[in-house]
């Protein structure tokens, strides 16, 4: 409270004039924008239901958001009343939040144009996501943390569930559902703990009373720290909590398993990043052990079960598993290169992941009541009937799978070099043990479309149009252009995610 009360009196000259007001208000132009095309979205559609201008008004919408980006570079960093901070750190995720959610809204308009029924809604749902997630990274509060947390999951499991029509969709939307009420369970409980042991909920003044107590004697303390890891760790499914991922990848429309792999994990990990590094927790003995756990676990578990499977979204989604393990290993070493690696390696893992389910998305069979043709036999043939959606999947998996001369190589060799610098050696050799795994069942799917399709086997739909095609293009060419000059993204990393409030 005191904290609070001098930063509100060094303020007061500039609250008095509107300047802090007017700096405030820029920061937060991107989270205005895409509120306000939220809502310009929802009266479209209740006065004039038309699928293609509800797509052009959302991909308006997220334009400007991104188009306003600089604006509030240049008064960041910003502190937006105690629950956000807008500093370079949270700009940078806003940005790979809205660039994700434009490549979705591409894939879905060519996923859904091809089928029958309303589409309209779920274009407001992205927007609401894509909202929640923006937030949940600017979170300087743990109350603005499940806040925005919960706004972007009541939108999910919405998108999860929107092909009505069929069972499977409904299964994996009541599953998410499920798994997000447990997960705020734990989350908010663990809140609780902590505010009633430390009397705060802002990560700034909870560094400084966590770095006066002796947490081996804080039983408390430790189980709020856990269950908040728990809490999110649902959200970010890594193993032990990874039980749902599978199946709702697998149930959910292939756009949206997409903005699910990609958006949803990213804001959760710059939130769960800012949230123990800035706030000095993550070496905590009992909780860096656990961490470490998390991560070994999901980078051999993860992988293994992939071999298992036979479905490509079922694939995809165990290798999501393993690529969060991968990035704790740099998350554990904490400060600025931990800052630096995992921001670098989330935004490759975001354009890796939107590649292939891109692909996923428009290999598919249009008709209405017809199962997505995401087994291994459905892209038997798949470089000789549709060679560039071929290549495009090739060159997503091999990145996935961190091949050199791809951009998933320069992230590996990132979180390498993170794990070496803090001598992490069981997280390395879970590291390097994962690769070699998860480069086999990736070869799998790659051998599969190199195969000689069957004369008499069903010829593969596709459904790209204009959208899918110019989607499926540009993730291509920036995963492929990174992967040979990767210092544009290090640099704008470095000059932006690097000035994260609270390390600097």
């Amino acid at each position: 409270m005191a904290t609070d009360q001098s930063l509100v009196i060094a303020l007061l000259p500039e609250i008095v004039s509107g300047t802090f007001l007017t700096k405030q208000l820029l920061a937060l132009l991107p989270e205005i924008i895409l509120g306000a095309f939220v809502l310009i979205v929802m009266l479209a559609v209740a006065f004039y239901r038309h699928h293609g201008v509800t797509f052009a008004l959302t991909l308006l919408g997220l334009a400007l958001a991104l188009l306003s980006l600089p604006f509030a570079m240049a008064v960041s960093p910003q502190r937006v009343t105690p629950l956000f901070v807008i500093d370079g750190y949270a700009l940078f995720y806003a940005g790979l939040v809205l660039a994700a959610a434009f490549a979705t809204a591409l894939l879905m308009f060519a996923y859904f144009r091809a089928r029958s029924g309303r589409a309209e809604e779920l274009y407001i749902l992205l927007l609401l996501a894509s909202l929640g997630a923006m937030n949940l990274a600017a979170s300087s509060n743990l109350a603005s943390l499940f806040l925005s947390l919960e706004l972007l999951s009541v939108a999910l499991f919405a998108m999860i569930a929107y092909r009505a029509t069929q069972l499977r969709p409904l299964e994996a939307g009541i599953k998410y559902l499920f798994m997000a009420g447990v997960s705020s369970a734990f989350l908010l409980f663990g809140i609780a703990l902590l505010y009633a042991r430390i009397g705060t909920l802002t990560f700034g003044i909870l560094a400084s009373r966590l770095s006066a107590l002796d947490l081996g004697t804080e039983p408390t303390v430790l189980a709020g720290l856990v269950m908040i890891v728990v809490g999110l760790g649902f959200k970010i499914s890594v193993i032990p909590f990874h039980m749902w991922t599978p199946d709702v990848y697998q149930g959910a429309p292939a756009p949206v398993s997409g903005f699910l792999a990609s958006v949803s994990k990213s804001a959760a990990i710059a939130v769960l990043l800012r949230t123990f590094i800035a706030a000095g927790s993550i070496h905590v003995g009992p909780l860096f052990l656990v961490l470490n756990l998390i991560a070994i676990a999901s980078m051999v578990a993860g992988n293994l079960l992939a071999l298992l499977q036979d479905d490509v979204k079922r694939i995809l989604a165990y290798s999501s598993i393993a690529h969060l393990g991968y990035i704790f290993v740099a998350f554990l070493i904490g400060g600025h290169f931990a800052v630096e690696a995992v921001t670098f390696y989330m935004a490759t893992y975001v354009i890796m992941i939107l590649g292939a389910f891109g692909v996923v998305s428009v290999v598919s069979r249009p008709a209405d009541g017809a199962e997505e043709q995401t087994r291994l036999n459905d892209y038997a043939g798949l470089f000789w009937r549709r060679p560039w959606l071929a290549t495009a999947f090739t060159l997503a998996l091999l990145s996935l799978a961190g091949i050199p001369l791809t951009i998933g190589f320069i992230g590996k060799f990132y979180l390498f070099t993170a794990g070496v610098r803090d001598a992490l050696w069981p997280a390395l050799t879970a590291l390097i043990l994962g690769s070699v795994i998860g480069l086999f069942y990736y070869l799998r799917v790659i051998a599969a479309m190199a195969r000689r399709p069957d004369e008499e086997a069903e010829p593969i739909t596709t459904h790209a149009g204009l959208a899918g095609a110019c989607a499926l293009f540009i993730i291509t060419i920036v995963l492929v252009g990174l992967g040979v000059y990767p210092a544009v993204l290090i640099d704008l990393i470095r000059i932006s995610a690097g000035h994260i409030v609270g390390l600097s």
